[in-house]
């Protein structure tokens, strides 16, 4: 039996969040970051800019960054970033939370991102418990009873029973219905079966929650890179499934 049975799900970036604001150009308040950042320096103050794209005109617009910076201030390693345009940093202002609420915008992670689950095959026959380790890529807030449902194709009144019957353990601070951003991990406290998606003719591992519950599991939209059969479960290669989720 096998007492370190661990899953990897993985939100993964798909596209940065559209940015939403009002053009002043034309009636679009859709923005997308052009991949540039403008340093201005007047003497040893700074000015650091964001520059993103409407997508209804293309015209040009700034969100601040830092204003009247002193020089010193920066980290010489992060002004090297802004001024070379580093694609993470670029990532990781376009992402930002607290930027957008400073400068009063709106994030819309709408088609941003998707789930990926890999999930060991010994997870097959093994009853032990089994912890999923859920990893963000971007900080996406995914609410964790969509995460749930995503990740094991079951459908939310399914999610809710296992959840309500502790078949699924979440952290203490953590609802179904809250959203997360950061990593977290859960527990599932009965066996995998396997269920196959009869539109791809393949194999997607989903914890044992009930018949009912099994019935209902909708797992058309699962694309397995790797898809193996039921008789192959002695191998313990993970399989991987990848979910639209955004």
């Amino acid at each position: 039996m096998n007492t370190d049975r661990k899953a990897h799900w993985a939100v993964r970036q798909s596209a940065l969040p559209a940015i939403v604001r009002p053009c002043p150009d034309c009636p679009g308040s859709r923005h997308r970051p052009s991949g540039k950042i403008r340093v201005n320096a007047s003497g040893k103050l700074l000015d650091v800019w964001l520059l993103l794209s409407c997508a209804g005109c293309d015209r040009t617009s700034k969100v601040p960054v830092h204003e009247r910076a002193h020089v010193s201030s920066l980290d010489p390693a992060r002004l090297v970033a802004y001024e070379t345009n580093d694609a993470a940093v670029v990532r990781e202002l376009a992402t930002s939370a607290s930027l957008a609420a400073r400068n009063c915008y709106r994030l819309d992670w709408t088609g941003t991102w998707e789930l990926e689950v890999r999930t060991p095959l010994h997870a097959l026959d093994d009853p032990t418990p089994l912890t999923v380790l859920v990893g963000f890529e971007l900080p996406v807030p995914v609410r964790v009873e969509r995460l749930l449902m995503l990740g094991l194709g079951l459908s939310r009144t399914a999610v809710r029973r296992m959840v309500e019957d502790g078949r699924i353990q979440l952290p203490p601070a953590l609802a179904p219905t809250a959203k997360a951003h950061r990593d977290f991990a859960l527990t599932l406290r009965r066996p995998a079966a396997v269920r196959r998606a009869t539109s791809a003719g393949v194999a997607a591992l989903v914890p044992a929650a009930t018949a009912a519950d099994l019935g209902r599991a909708d797992l058309s939209r699962v694309d397995l890179s790797r898809p193996r059969e039921a008789s192959r479960t002695p191998r313990r290669e993970p399989l991987v499934a990848r979910v639209a989720g955004g």
